[in-house]
């Protein structure tokens, strides 16, 4: 806003007057300030006015203390922020570390289980992992890494720690694929294990039951009944477990009963398998063996002339007994020759 310049002040009035009071007014000041510092006279009256200043300080420096405190608040938010984020991420490691741990924990459990049943069954056995699982409606099987490349042939049973899985149907170079016993394409002869009833178990479209359809009417089964491989047909070894009777009823034809079995392997959770080496004897009659024979040195030489007949021994004539009652006595063809 422009200065009025009418609206001069007597202090600083460009006359001569105005200069003297200034002069005087400075050396009023100064005299002032030399008798404080000397005998601090006015030490009280800083004293008394000091009340009256202080809030004028205060109200003058709230800005500045708005604004460092401000300043504060925005560094400490941010730090906040910064350290909130920082204990997030490390919760979430530690979280995913726990989950991992405990997910290793139940693989080794698993292998833990896998090793025990080989060595309490004395099997030669092959270790395999799932990598690819087909469940549908029509198709139950599951891909593993080992292939021809690992000795893995079709026809190969595969197992868990619990019981049989299915048997290996493709091979390729460095996978197979194994059809589980509850494809609906699959059968497998088992053995009620309580009565000693053989039947087949077949799978089914649910995919995690096993149907008995044809189990005769007269005989004893019973929910819980265990089901283990009966052995034949020469795929499945014998006693190995393959489910347990959830229940039983009679067929709409009332001919037979019918069963559903739930399976003894884990099929939905095994991750690790292990394949049997030692098949049962193959279905069906043995093959036939080798021609046997004495060795060839030993053999008659079919080009060799026909050998000379040997003559036959003479035997001794034996005579009739004499009227007298005389012993019979052995006579030779040669003559003269009396004892």
């Amino acid at each position: 806003m422009a200065l009025n310049r009418d609206d001069k002040s007597p202090l600083f009035s460009p006359g001569v007057a105005g200069t003297l009071r200034l002069i005087v007014y400075l050396a009023l000041a100064c005299v002032l300030m030399v008798l404080d510092h000397r005998g601090g006279w006015l030490a009280n009256v800083r004293y008394g006015l000091s009340i009256i200043v202080e809030p004028v300080y205060r109200i003058a420096g709230l800005p500045s203390q708005g604004f460092q405190a401000a300043t504060v608040a925005f560094a400490d938010r941010q730090r906040l922020t910064e350290a909130n984020q920082r204990l997030r991420e490390d919760l979430l490691l530690a979280n995913a570390k726990l989950n991992r741990m405990a997910s290793v924990a139940e693989q080794n459990q698993r292998l833990k289980e896998l090793l025990d049943t080989q060595h309490s069954l004395s099997l030669n056995v092959q270790l395999a992992r799932l990598i690819g699982v087909d469940l549908g409606a029509f198709r139950h099987r599951i891909t593993l890494n080992v292939g021809a490349r690992d000795q893995v042939k079709p026809g190969q049973v595969v197992i868990d720690a619990r019981g049989v899985m299915g048997q290996i149907i493709e091979v390729m170079p460095t996978t197979s694929v194994a059809m589980l016993i509850t494809d609906p394409n699959h059968a497998i002869p088992v053995t009620i294990e309580r009565t000693g009833l053989r039947t087949v178990a077949y799978g089914s479209r649910g995919g995690d039951m096993l149907t008995l359809p044809n189990i005769p009417v007269s005989a004893d089964v019973q929910a819980g009944d265990k089901l283990v491989t009966s052995g034949l047909g020469g795929r499945f070894p014998t006693g190995f477990p393959v489910g347990t009777i959830r229940d039983v009823g009679q067929t709409a034809s009332g001919t037979f009963l019918s069963a559903n079995a739930m399976p003894a392997a884990d099929l939905d959770r095994s991750e690790d398998v292990l394949l049997l080496h030692d098949l049962a004897e193959p279905a069906g009659p043995p093959e036939l063996a080798p021609n046997a024979g004495p060795p060839a040195d030993m053999a008659p030489d079919p080009n060799a002339p026909p050998s000379t007949p040997v003559p036959n021994p003479t035997l001794p004539k034996v005579t009739a007994p004499t009227a007298s009652g005389a012993p019979a006595r052995a006579s030779t063809s040669a003559t003269g020759s009396t004892p």
